[in-house]
């Protein structure tokens, strides 16, 4: 495995701004935030992306997101709402590949932009859409 920037700050060899850390995440404020107060979670285990993600490490980093909002709601940062993003694989612009949760307080003309082309699929297509990822749905 290539250097991994969070393998490195999980084992205290490379800075961060630490807001949160329990035997199974790590919660750093982002060196390059959307916002004021964008927090990382991220897994203390190196895995790359959700596949290779039990519920053993989505579970506690799920855990840490939610005590996080509530923590940057609580906080006196500009915070009308938080917004939960991860990205998994490059197509999905993940750029460092150490699975990680945005955790970023979001508020009214803050300039962050989620753009996409938005489409209306038919009821047909939206059904035939599901049949399809419910077959391939791990037993």
């Amino acid at each position: 495995m290539e250097s991994c920037v969070f393998c490195e700050i999980v084992a205290g060899r490379a800075a961060a701004s630490v807001v949160h850390g329990d035997d199974d995440v790590l919660a750093i404020l982002d060196l390059h935030p959307a916002t004021p107060g964008h927090v990382l979670v991220i897994p203390r285990t190196h895995v790359a992306g959700l596949a290779e993600a039990g519920d053993a490490v989505g579970g506690p980093i799920w855990r840490a997101a939610r005590r996080v909002a509530a923590a940057l709601r609580a906080s006196g940062l500009r915070c009308e709402g938080v917004q939960l993003s991860l990205a998994d694989g490059e197509a999905a612009g993940q750029e460092v590949f150490h699975l990680h949760l945005h955790v970023m307080p979001r508020f009214a003309g803050d300039g962050v932009v989620v753009a996409a082309e938005w489409r209306s699929p038919s009821r047909a297509r939206l059904d035939q859409d599901a049949a399809l990822i419910r077959a391939a749905l791990p037993r």
